[in-house]
């Protein structure tokens, strides 16, 4: 490949499977019935459950001939929990049963898990109790009220009862394709508020498929799993990668470096997905130098930036080809990906090159031209990849997809002459904490609402461990001061954890365009030459 323009198309192997997501777990399940399909990676040896191949695609069926008896084809069903093997049953169920299932973030306080079952229309959710101090069934019960299309709160800790519904005679499940939405997951555009991006089988099926096969991963290996489920790196890239090779797949309920040291230790594990965040706190865990690494086959990392030294450390220390995956949840999510033997300036530099059977190219964001390589524009992507839209949003679905079908990701990047894109910044100000995104508009929206703001400009802000830490940039209202800790204690009761500031700062004055909008690249900079004392 030598491109003068920036329009590249990844390989036409491996092929794409026509298949819907129960159709892959059946045929795991036929060819290879008695090998583990999944493992409770709890950290309590005598607790953790497993399945085979056969015993899933029976529980998987079993979870669909109930949600069958309740909800129909078409209708959305969310979930709201950690990683749980019943998590695993529901992805598949609702692929069985014709059902779209709605991703919840399980750290999302009330405000925002009404917003997901509003707009998602939700005829039910599934919930646990609680999770890491969220009250998470009593905050569905607190907002049920203002949900009105919610007719059903499914707890799982009554899993069996709710199974026990669809065992009765009659119960048929509908016909399913693979063209079909099978997912919604929620993300944020330049306005601020969360679009649902409607998935469907054929997209998520080849995309998880073609990620474990550039990662080098082999028919029957061991997968840990420790990317979260309501996110496409866990329920995709994790859960249907591991399916595609007919893998064991060890599920750990929430990252915690030393437990899934063991789990690797335990079970020979031969392959992760993880932000880098992760990776380093595995790494840097006292039990690390002991653990046996020696069956891993492939590491694949993305979220944010990987500098090269951590690329040398992760495939030195963790003695296993590392890869890089770029992407968006709209487009099922990985677009490019680099390869386990390149180059390490390539891993280090790139987001490598695109994906089997998806096009790429980098245009000019005002003409819409495809630019000569080696020229900055935005990143596009098309193929079969690409989400039908977002859901009940047409007027945002047509800003993301023209009518070529290209998906606008508001990435901008570089494609040298092979192919490979560099990342170079983000038209969005979305910032990426640890592989989480965080939109600042939802934030400064809050913080716009307190007494004491007149002014806020939130901004990412370059941190060693986290890709990107969260900055308040603040101008109090006149006859108001800034209280930190009260500000702080405002946004969780509000928000996510993860969504708090973690650096706080008081102006007098923004540094402003000529129109009047904040320059937040000035405050970045203005930053980084330290002009600022955090409060």
């Amino acid at each position: 490949m030598s491109l003068t323009l920036s329009h590249a198309t990844g390989p036409s192997e491996p092929p794409l499977r026509d298949l819907t997501l129960g159709q892959l777990l059946g045929w795991a399940a036929e060819t290879t019935p008695s090998r583990v399909a999944l493992i409770e990676g709890l950290p309590d040896p005598a607790r953790r459950r497993q399945w085979t191949y056969a015993e899933l695609y029976a529980q998987a069926l079993r979870t669909a001939r109930a949600l069958r008896a309740q909800f129909e084809p078409g209708e959305r069903v969310a979930v709201w929990a950690p990683n749980l093997p019943e998590w695993v049953m529901l992805e598949f169920g609702c692929a069985l049963a014709g059902v779209v299932l709605v991703t919840v973030n399980p750290a999302f306080r009330a405000q925002e898990l009404e917003y997901v079952l509003k707009q998602s229309r939700a005829a039910g959710v599934f919930v646990v109790e609680a999770f890491r101090g969220n009250p998470m069934h009593a905050t569905v019960q607190q907002v049920a009220p203002q949900c009105p299309e919610l007719r059903q709160v499914i707890r799982f800790d009554e899993w069996q009862p709710f199974l026990a519904r669809g065992d009765a005679p009659g119960i048929t499940l509908p016909p399913v394709k693979s063209t079909d939405p099978v997912m919604i997951q929620y993300t944020s555009g330049t306005t601020g508020f969360p679009k649902g991006a409607l998935l469907h089988h054929r997209g998520l099926l080849n995309n998880g498929a073609h990620t474990a096969h550039r990662m080098g991963i082999r028919d029957g290996a061991v997968w840990i799993t420790t990317m979260p489920l309501f996110h496409t790196g866990g329920c995709v890239c994790c859960v249907l990668g591991a399916v595609s090779v007919r893998a064991t797949q060890v599920l750990v309920e929430a990252f915690e470096p030393g437990l899934v040291l063991e789990m690797f230790d335990t079970y020979k594990g031969n392959a992760m997905v993880g932000v880098p965040t992760m990776l380093v706190a595995m790494t840097e865990h006292p039990s690390f130098a002991a653990t046996d690494l020696s069956q891993v086959q492939g590491i694949c990392s993305g979220g944010s930036t990987v500098p090269a030294a951590l690329v040398r450390r992760f495939e030195e220390q963790l003695q296993a080809p590392f890869t890089i995956v770029f992407g968006q949840t709209e487009c099922s999510p990985v677009a490019s990906m680099t390869r386990p033997d390149d180059a390490l300036e390539d891993k280090a530099g790139t987001i490598g090159q695109p994906m089997p059977h998806v096009e790429v190219k980098i245009i000019d964001p005002l003409s819409g031209q495809t630019l000569p390589v080696g020229q900055v524009g935005e990143y596009c992507t098309r193929g079969y990849h690409v989400m039908h839209g977002y859901f009940e949003n047409p007027e945002a679905t047509a800003a993301a997809i023209d009518a070529d079908g290209w998906l606008h990701t508001g990435d901008l990047c570089a494609m040298d002459v092979r192919g490979y894109c560099t990342v170079e910044g983000r038209l969005k100000d979305m910032i990426i904490r640890g592989g989480e995104n965080i939109y600042p508009r939802e934030l400064e929206e809050l913080l716009f609402r307190h007494p004491s703001v007149g002014e806020v400009a939130v901004v990412g802000l370059p941190d060693a461990k986290w890709g990107e830490q969260v900055g308040a940039f603040l101008r109090a209202k006149p006859g108001q001061r800034i209280d930190k800790d009260a500000l702080v204690e405002y946004m969780r009761q509000h928000l996510s954890p993860h969504k708090t500031p973690r650096c706080w700062f008081e102006l007098d004055a923004f540094p402003l365009t000529g129109s009047g909008k904040i320059q937040k690249f000035k405050l970045r900079e203005r930053w980084q030459a330290g002009e600022f004392r955090e409060l």
